[in-house]
């Protein structure tokens, strides 16, 4: 199988640890991996400020990979909701825009967890991303009142070791909401020092979740408030062998 991996630009840019594990987990399960080398961004981050026009022609590099792969991959829920829902949705037939997959997402649904192999020994609060849960259906929002399920805890528990932890309102917003945490910031910090306070209340060592941008704006506030809780995206939990 031939799977294009888009590594969003904010991971490509500061977290590119995050990107090299989503390939080696991908190459584990036998997947032949071809990188997405053009500088690429979904565009959500002026689309969601109101400037989308200066994403034009964003689209280009997914058009011209999606006739050559099975499934374009990334690890993120954001990413992959804003180039299904808004950038590729215009131009691209379902059939393609099927092939368009969060890293989870495409371990659950097309290679089976039963297939992945990790381990991390490690009491790991899970943090359930907006634009995951209520985008693109990983699990069930609490507010349905729907029978529970999750790709993504299924997903983790092919991780030896991982002691899962979800927390009390796990599924709520952790404040960051892209340009929101700019404009909004005191409400935004507000809302990540609660998300922190129920996961430290929890008694995890990790915070972990499809989306590094919700990660990285949890890092910071546990730093400005001193938490010693830690975040890894889930693509690093299942590439680690502790």
């Amino acid at each position: 199988m031939t799977v294009g991996l888009f590594v969003p630009c904010y991971i490509d840019q500061l977290y590119p640890k995050v990107g090299k594990d989503t390939l080696e987990v991908l190459e584990k399960t036998g997947c032949t991996v071809i990188f997405l080398q053009d500088p690429l961004c979904c565009g959500q981050p002026m689309a969601n400020s109101g400037y989308e026009r200066m994403t034009r022609d964003f689209e280009k590099p997914f058009l011209n990979a999606l006739p050559e792969v099975d499934y374009l991959v990334t690890p993120s829920a954001s990413c992959s909701y804003h180039l299904t829902h808004h950038l590729l949705k215009p131009q691209v037939g379902e059939e393609e825009l099927s092939k368009v997959r969060e890293l989870t997402e495409f371990l659950h649904d097309v290679i089976g967890p039963e297939k992945l192999s990790a381990s991390f020994p490690h009491k790991v609060g899970l943090h359930l991303s907006c634009h995951g849960l209520r985008g693109l259906n990983l699990g069930t929002p609490s507010e349905l009142k729907i029978p529970h399920y999750s790709k993504i805890e299924k997903v983790l528990a092919a991780v030896d070791g991982l002691d899962l932890v979800v927390p009390p309102r796990a599924d709520e917003c952790c404040g960051f909401g892209g340009s929101f945490a700019v404009f909004e910031s005191a409400v935004s910090v507000k809302m990540g020092s609660d998300k922190m306070q129920g996961m430290s209340a929890a008694g995890v060592e990790y915070v972990t979740a499809t989306d590094m941008s919700c990660l990285m704006h949890l890092e910071g506030v546990f730093r400005a408030e001193e938490s010693p809780m830690k975040v890894m995206h889930i693509a690093e939990l299942l590439n680690s062998e502790e």
